[in-house]
């Protein structure tokens, strides 16, 4: 940044990505505590009537937030799922953030939170028209000797 460059806000982007089909349910707020993560789950439970959900989360507090474990104690078809520190890659979401901020947000100049909402909001409506599944480039036993390979780092 230089000393004329202009911070013109921030929004905090909740997402969720249909594994099946790779459509993104996103919604931009202006924070990210427990009450945005609520309504975002509470637009999921009406995206998705009638149907149980798996929710794979970081250990990130909004996540374990007591009102959270209370919305989710009367909303039995939802499950959470939390990865391991350090274990963003087993989020598929991570790989569609990472997208979408290479592809329309990074090198972008936004002169306002609106214009920077309404390029998220284009990038998910064109890209959820477009969708495809993310796949694996590698197969289980590959990762498998990875993790085995890390795993034998930590331990020595």
């Amino acid at each position: 940044m230089t000393h004329d460059d202009l911070r013109h806000g921030t929004t905090s982007l909740f997402a969720a990505l249909e594994v099946a089909s790779g459509k993104v349910h996103g919604r931009c707020c202006k924070r990210h505590t427990h009450l945005e993560f609520i309504a975002f789950l509470e637009s999921l439970a009406r995206r998705y009537p009638r149907r149980e959900r798996h929710l794979i989360c970081d250990n990130y507090g909004t996540h374990k937030h007591p009102t959270v474990k209370q919305w989710l104690a009367a909303h039995p078809r939802f499950h959470m799922h939390f990865t391991p520190t350090s274990a963003s890659w087993l989020k598929l979401v991570e790989r569609w953030f990472a997208r979408i901020s290479s592809q329309a947000i990074r090198r972008g100049s936004f002169a306002s939170l609106r214009r920077l909402q309404q390029a998220i909001v284009r990038y998910l409506t064109h890209g959820n028209e477009n969708a495809q599944p993310f796949r694996w480039t590698k197969s289980a036993p590959d990762i498998t000797r990875s993790l085995n390979r890390v795993t034998a780092i930590y331990d020595t």
